[in-house]
């Protein structure tokens, strides 16, 4: 992706509100009404806006920053006017989607203009695999993990070249199935370690073991080798047709190369239908069981819970520490198709953070008529030109899965 060269001079507008009446309904809805806020709003490209905004201006208490009404908030805000702007919204990963990079590393890799960091990720679950998504990852038409299916996942969908965004519960179904014979096997995943039962894990002959277990989908994106462990593998070619098969797993693909991987009962099912070429199958449909079309276009990325669902706050009761004061990173649109994303820092005595609560009204409030709520925490990132903005709550700032970026 080639650096972006042509955007507009910066253009800074300052705005300061002393008191609600002077902010009117343009003031967040965050603690006290009394609370000065101040606005900058700068233009980085055609029909592309960052709006920074500081409410509050007195530093909190270290042992208040989950209850203060006093704040302060510090919250960045990028504006894309699809009709105006010739910039797109992109869904990208690093080398391979099982590292981590950090947000500002994934829009240099890209020369992109700006970006947020994005979908929930593996983290510290998996250190072998720290990136995988937990959840949907399509990008530029490439579904490399599917939608968990969960009733917190909250799934987002962008069409980068007219800019169209959706969001709403996606569900994915997946299937392999010999040619000849038809025998077919559910897939369970795209590109996850599949689970090796507890009872079979010690077995010499992994297909005598009668305990369930995954098939899952590998593609020379997920990392330089597939995982490794017991049970069965099964590499294909862009065909489809059975390349070699192995007794244990974990092999090196080539970028024209998938395999098939089967712990448990599934290991004697999956060799058996792997002779000669196999048809794989795998449809995404909505919430109301439509399905998606899967366009070069496409781009996926997952968060956790709907905001603003058609205007209104949609978010479910909850008291653990998810919902809790936490960086936030959101991303919506507005009723006439502006795209929005947003940061706010968090944790922080310079920025206390919003409940979940917080969260949507603040959504609401910049005007999004749907809104989700993307991976946070020590994850909440916005990078523009390559130079992070916000501060995280860790301090450096987090390598992660995925970013949503803004391109030419």
């Amino acid at each position: 992706m080639r650096l972006i060269a042509a955007v507009l001079a910066p253009v800074l507008v300052l705005v300061t509100y002393a008191t609600p009446a002077a902010a009117s309904s343009m003031a967040l809805p965050l603690g006290d009404p009394d609370l000065p806020e101040q606005r900058t709003i700068e233009t980085l490209a055609s029909g592309v806006t960052l709006t920074r905004i500081v409410r509050g201006d007195t530093p909190a208490p270290a042992d208040q920053i989950g209850s203060t009404t006093r704040g302060p908030w510090r919250i960045n805000v990028l504006t894309i006017d699809p009709y105006l702007s010739r910039i797109h919204l992109r869904a990208t990963y690093g080398p391979d989607l099982a590292r981590t990079e950090t947000t500002t590393d994934l829009v240099r890799a890209a020369g992109a203009l700006a970006g947020v960091n994005a979908s929930f990720f593996t983290y510290t679950a998996s250190a072998d695999y720290p990136g995988d998504p937990v959840g949907l990852g399509l990008y530029d038409g490439n579904l490399l993990s599917e939608p968990t299916g969960a009733p917190a996942e909250t799934d987002m969908l962008v069409d980068s070249r007219r800019n169209k965004v959706l969001i709403g519960r996606l569900l994915w179904t997946g299937a392999v199935q010999n040619r000849r014979s038809h025998a077919a096997l559910p897939i369970e995943f795209l590109n996850h370690p599949p689970v090796v039962p507890q009872a079979c894990q010690n077995l010499t002959d992994q297909t005598t073991c009668t305990a369930p277990g995954d098939t899952v989908r590998f593609t020379p994106e997920f990392a330089a080798s597939t995982p490794s462990g017991a049970g069965v593998e099964v590499v294909l070619d862009a065909h489809g047709c059975v390349v070699r098969t192995a007794a244990t797993r974990g092999t090196t693909l080539d970028r024209r190369q998938s395999s098939l991987q089967a712990t448990g009962a599934d290991t004697a099912a999956l060799l058996a239908l792997a002779q000669g070429c196999l048809r794989q199958t795998s449809t995404l449909t909505d919430e109301n069981g439509t399905r998606v079309p899967v366009t070069p276009d496409l781009q996926g990325v997952n968060g956790r819970y709907r905001l603003v669902a058609d205007g209104e706050i949609a978010v479910p009761a909850g008291s653990d520490s998810f919902f809790a004061r936490n960086p936030r990173t959101i991303a919506g649109t507005t009723r006439t198709g502006d795209i929005i994303l947003a940061t706010i820092d968090g944790r922080l005595t310079t920025s206390v953070g919003t409940t979940l609560d917080e969260t949507a009204a603040v959504a609401k409030a910049l005007g999004l008529h749907d809104a989700i709520n993307l991976d946070g925490g020590g994850s909440t990132a916005m990078s523009v030109r390559g130079t992070l903005i916000n501060q995280p709550s860790s301090g450096p700032e987090r390598a992660v899965g995925d970013a949503l970026i803004l391109t030419e």
